[in-house]
């Protein structure tokens, strides 16, 4: 089968914005987590310890997001570059790799997702409980 340089130059848009939203999530990450920094520095609080381990794990799935996405994009160039070289057999493999490297960063930005999920969870948790305590006096 004969690829065209157009097929991977299709998944661009589609890398580029999940690149953009990437970045987004992980500059909003670091500013929750310098918010956090401040805050403990001003009043230190246990239930700040809490979050730490989610906010790792978290920076760390956003940095494996990125490198997947960003792989993906490589891949896609280098499959240009072949097609361009009529290496067919080549880029085929390598657009293939490239899909793989898309759905791995999708499925760890699901990932990710959920454990925003988790975090926004413990504060809600958090909320309860001063409202119990309060409620209790």
């Amino acid at each position: 089968m004969h690829m065209e340089i157009s097929v991977p130059a299709l998944l661009f848009p589609a890398i580029s914005l999940l690149l953009l939203a990437y970045t987004n999530r992980f500059l909003g990450l670091s500013s929750v987590i310098r918010k956090l920094h401040e805050d403990y520095k001003t009043n230190p609080d246990a239930k700040i310890l809490r979050h730490i381990a989610n906010l790792r794990r978290r920076v760390a799935l956003i940095r494996g997001m990125q490198a997947a996405g960003a792989s993906a994009m490589l891949l896609c160039v280098l499959c240009m570059f072949l097609i361009f070289f009529d290496m067919q057999s080549a880029a085929h493999i390598v657009f293939g790799i490239s899909l793989f490297a898309m759905l791995l960063s999708l499925g760890v930005s699901i990932s990710e997702i959920g454990m925003s999920s988790d975090a926004l969870n413990i504060l809600l948790a958090d909320i309860e409980d001063d409202l119990a305590s309060h409620t209790a006096r």
